[in-house]
């Protein structure tokens, strides 16, 4: 019997989706700041979710609209602002991408003290051996001509700890609802966000550049509706941790973005980095099942360090 191509077109859609946000960050900062382009993107994907919620009279507790709008702030304004300024300072879309790809690196050390976990000598390894892979690919970039200043390298590592928090917090808070009410509560807090941040530095006006409306397309439909909607199906289909293991394969794909739609070469550092960082997550990620006596501590079974927030359940819990 032969077996769908569908789960493989939908693994391969979110890794080259997902991919192609760090890309679009790098394509919309070239017309205009970086809060220019996410307020507009936010303002733009937040009128259809909220029409959605509206027709469907989505209805959510309090305090679950609390915490979606904490893992919002977090996952995505804090995430996104870092990864598109980055991309501003002149960081390459490929190293943007493999820093943010060491989020199960820092949540595996971060879950040490804050959720009790317990670390193995690998995941020590793991680590170490992580940051060298990023300090391979950031020396190489560093010494190249026209490299961005060392400051703009700590933008997407700030990036990636935000994500690693909202992870954290969403765990221990585990906020109920359909997946797009929270989607919509989540974009929400984040339009008010950028768009209040854009007009308190003077850059909400968008610029008269066809090439700021085409960033803003790409981000709206590759990385908004593409990435994160291939996201949900596959989380459907495959779970959390399979989802997550997809993601680590975000930062080579990006550097083929970036050669087509840069020209940017591929240097034979970036390749080893990515390598090694792609070993390292491969020490530290745990697909071991968690032990029942640690499952009353918030966590939730199917979750592993690292992985981004998972969407509630259809039961809303």
């Amino acid at each position: 019997m032969r077996r769908s191509p569908m789960p493989v077109l939908l693994a391969a859609g979110l890794v080259v989706m997902w991919s192609s946000g760090f890309v679009g960050a790098e394509l919309g900062t070239r017309h205009a700041p970086a809060t220019t382009l996410l307020a507009w993107r936010f303002v733009i994907v937040v009128i259809p979710l909220a029409a959605w919620c509206l027709w469907r009279g989505a209805r959510m507790s309090g305090r679950d609209l609390a915490g979606h709008a904490v893992v919002g702030a977090l996952a995505q304004a804090g995430y996104l602002y870092g990864v598109f300024a980055a991309a501003e300072a002149g960081v390459a879309a490929g190293t943007v991408a493999l820093i943010a790809a060491l989020q199960p690196l820092a949540a595996t050390a971060l879950a040490v003290p804050l959720l009790g976990e317990r670390v193995r000598a690998r995941q020590v390894v793991g680590l170490a051996v992580g940051l060298f892979g990023v300090a391979l690919v950031v020396g190489a970039e560093l010494r190249a001509p026209g490299a961005a200043p060392g400051w703009g390298y700590a933008l997407p590592f700030g990036a990636m700890l935000s994500l690693v928090t909202a992870t954290l917090v969403e765990r221990r808070w585990r906020p109920g609802g359909s997946a797009m009410a929270a989607m919509a509560v989540q974009c929400s807090v984040s339009a008010v966000l950028f768009t209040a941040l854009a007009a308190g530095t003077g850059t909400l006006a968008p610029p008269a550049d066809p090439g700021f409306w085409t960033a803003v397309a790409w981000v709206v439909v590759l990385s908004t509706v593409g990435g994160y909607g291939l996201y949900w199906a596959n989380l459907e289909r495959i779970g959390v941790a399979r989802v997550s293991a997809l993601l680590y394969l975000t930062p080579p794909t990006t550097l083929v973005w970036a050669l087509v739609m840069f020209g940017r070469p591929v240097g034979v550092e970036a390749v080893a980095g990515m390598a090694v960082c792609a070993a390292a997550v491969a020490l530290v990620v745990d697909r071991r099942p968690v032990p029942p006596a640690r499952r009353g501590r918030g966590l939730r079974p199917e979750s592993v360090p690292g992985t981004p927030p998972a969407p509630p359940r259809r039961d809303g819990r």
